[in-house]
């Protein structure tokens, strides 16, 4: 099986996306669409991709017809194998779309931003813009090209550089990025610009974003829906950022004597946004309770009330008495800038009910006037959160990860959602296709206790299929929200995912052999060793790896380029650890690494989490042109196949030190030599199915 080839795109995130047997029938589909000229145009894909697994059930050709040339006008457009891997994928997510799959589904954060049809309308590109020109209008690099005008493409031409949007992505979350691994040039070459687009698309699933079905081509060439979609999310993640326990201790107040505590950590941004609403409201002495951001909000009443509680020192009696809306509306909005809330939003808006832009209003009310107090609770915060920080920092790693799978569901706190088991089971049907019998299977609301069991039954004998350790494990465990339990098993789940993408790559690099944990230590040692480094480890618990130079070694011998030396301390205190390690997840980011690790991790040598980091640089190395002696003879002959994939080469000039401290992700070393990567898992199911399998590491 060494001489195995597989088929291999340029973009790395891309090739994440399939199985492959799904690439190679997906090639062989691309292929039979050969018109006369022997080119493939736009107008010849309809009838063939009309006939794909998850398409040809749902839409029509005359609907795929219509999808393209929404993105390509011109029939006769050739359409490489790559653009139609791209149209396929946006096709999948049109076709989910028309099956309802999300047509419930109002939140910003479980909303596609895939679609060729995704629209957003001028209202929320002008807000977009606005909040853009007011939050970055002063930053070093970017003050030479704003204000945007939001009549214009200024948005979509800025964006293609990438600084824009990591800059962005800071300003939602400080210290996401950091600002040196950022090329910012005024002219970048391509694989600059590449590595921008790389760094904001792993740094934007480390603070939550869902960025599936979005690559860095799509970034590049700026394409609106896209481009807007992302920013739509990081705009949202930033205007929703106070909306948790940790960071307004004063939302308990919010907990009625008879609710649990922990029912108030489970909630999303948005619906605690909505609870804090109509707290306030009946307060207030509101008779409705606000359920959305758009059609409750339409006549202006619930604002009106809202308001006059919130800041009744510029209280307005006269808007609960107008009679026409709109003219509410307006009175809501000079209310509202009185306390510091800038006019994002119109009365129109309000009157049409647009959801996003009623949400980021809200949400800005609440930012600037809360209203809320400690002091009327008996119950301390400090009962309200996890007792074990790294308890606390793992359910974020799996939570992250889980949520870089794109799954319908959107997990806002582990502990709490998988609890049905639904999550879960979708999880699984998307690592090992077909493993989940959905007609056992309840989908939630469930009102019946013991189908939430069945469940968790049904995952515990998936996770023993898949040669999981469950010894005296029940389903009933995860109902009852057993947090050691659920993170061990959350543990297992992800290495699974990681030892499946390794065995793509095994037939180049293993001659067929499972992959263990002891290989990818020797891998990583010898990848030192032969970049003519003297640093060396003798496991994934080696205290000597606090100080950081292991794994930049590491990295500089997988791209000599990648590394800017003048950034590295010595690592001898913890602050030089810190920028050390800070330093490490930037450029592991930035190479195409999706990883979910804190610094601290590194610092504290957690075991699972430098696994998780060895395996993604690997993971990636092992998709490069070989070169080198360690990898296999019959890599060599491939490397015209491979070298697309080293897109993301890096330049001395370029390298600097890097991003965030927003990512975790986690494996056991102990389980990874247990776990067998079976080829019986098969691609072929897999195929059948119609599912792609997530291959970037931690999601």
């Amino acid at each position: 099986m060494s001489g195995f080839v597989g088929v291999l795109v340029s973009d790395p995130w891309l090739q994440s996306q399939f199985t492959q047997v799904e690439l190679r029938g997906l090639k062989s589909n691309h292929l039979s669409a050969k018109g006369d000229s022997g080119h493939v145009t736009v107008g010849n894909l309809p009838p063939i991709m009309v006939k794909l697994k998850g398409l040809h059930e749902v839409l029509t050709e005359e609907e795929i017809s219509a999808i393209l040339n929404a993105s390509y006008p011109d029939d006769s457009h050739e359409m490489d194998f790559e653009a139609y891997l791209r149209a396929y994928l946006e096709l999948q997510a049109q076709a989910g779309n028309k099956r309802g799959s999300v047509k419930n589904s109002s939140s910003f954060l479980k909303a596609t931003t895939t679609t060729l049809l995704h629209t957003i309308g001028e209202s929320e590109q002008g807000f977009f813009v606005a909040h853009i020109n007011g939050y970055l209008g002063d930053d070093s690099f970017l003050k030479n090209y704003l204000p945007l005008d939001p009549a214009s493409d200024d948005l979509f031409n800025l964006a293609k550089d990438g600084v824009l949007l990591c800059k962005l992505i800071n300003v939602a979350v400080p210290g996401t990025i950091d600002e040196r691994a950022i090329n910012t040039k005024r002219v970048l070459n391509p694989w600059e610009r590449n590595e921008n687009h790389t760094l904001c698309l792993n740094s934007a699933k480390a603070i939550g974003c869902t960025v599936v079905n979005i690559g860095t081509q799509d970034l590049v060439e700026g394409r609106p829906h896209l481009v807007l979609g992302l920013i739509s999310q990081i705009i949202k993640i930033q205007l929703l950022a106070d909306l948790n326990l940790k960071k307004t201790p004063q939302l308990v107040e919010l907990i009625d004597d008879s609710q649990d505590a922990e029912e108030l950590l489970g909630l999303s941004p948005e619906k605690m946004l909505l609870k804090w609403m109509n707290f306030h409201l009946k307060r207030a002495g509101y008779k409705k309770t606000v359920t959305n951001f758009s059609s409750d909000l339409k006549d202006g009443e619930a604002y009106a009330y809202l308001l006059n509680v919130l800041a009744p020192e510029h209280c307005n009696p006269a808007a609960l008495d107008a009679k026409d809306p709109t003219e509410r509306a307006k009175m809501v909005l000079d209310h509202a800038e009185k306390i510091n809330c800038k006019r994002f939003v119109t009365s129109k808006d309000i009157v049409e009910g647009s959801a996003n832009l009623n949400l980021g209003f809200i949400a800005q009310i609440f930012h600037e006037r809360n209203g809320l107090s400690t002091d009327c609770r008996k119950i301390s915060f400090a009962e309200m959160m996890p007792d074990d920080v790294l308890v606390s920092r793992e359910e974020r790693a799996f939570r992250l990860w889980i949520n870089s799978l794109g799954i319908t569901t959107y997990v806002n706190n582990v502990f709490e959602d998988v609890r049905n088991g639904w999550v879960l089971l979708e999880v699984l049907d998307k690592l090992s296709p077909g493993s989940v019998n959905w007609k056992q299977a309840t989908k939630p609301p469930i009102k019946m206790p013991f189908r939430k069991v069945e469940n968790c039954n049904q995952i515990i004998e998936i996770g023993q299929q898949l040669r999981f350790s469950l010894v005296n494990v029940a389903g009933n465990d995860f109902v009852q929200g057993n947090k050691k339990l659920i993170l061990a098993y959350l543990w297992q789940l992800m290495r699974f995912n990681l030892l499946q993408l390794l065995k793509n790559l095994r037939y180049h690099h293993s001659q067929g052999k499972e992959i263990t944990d002891a290989d990818i230590l020797k891998w990583a040692n010898n990848k030192v060793k032969n970049a003519g480094r003297v640093s060396r480890i003798e496991s994934f618990k080696d205290k000597n790896l606090s100080n950081g130079i292991f794994f930049l070694e590491l990295l500089s011998s997988v791209e000599p380029r990648v590394v800017n030396w003048n950034l590295v301390t010595k690592g001898e205190s913890d602050d030089e650890k810190r920028l050390n390690a800070i330093y490490i997840i930037s450029v592991a980011r930035k190479l195409g690494c999706s990883i979910f690790l804190l610094p601290e991790d590194i610092m504290e040598v957690n075991q699972k989490m430098i696994l998780i980091l060895t395996a993604s640089v690997m993971y990636w190395s092992l998709q490069q042109p070989s070169e080198e002696p360690d990898q296999c003879e019959s890599c060599a002959d491939d490397s015209s196949l491979h070298r697309a994939a080293s897109e993301l080469s890096i330049d001395d000039t370029t390298s600097e030190k890097a991003p965030s401290d927003w990512e975790d992700g986690s494996l056991t070393a102990s389980f990874i030599s247990n776990v067998a990567s079976d080829d019986a898992i098969s691609e072929t199911s897999e195929l059948e199915n119609g599912s792609s399998t997530t291959t970037t590491i931690g999601g």
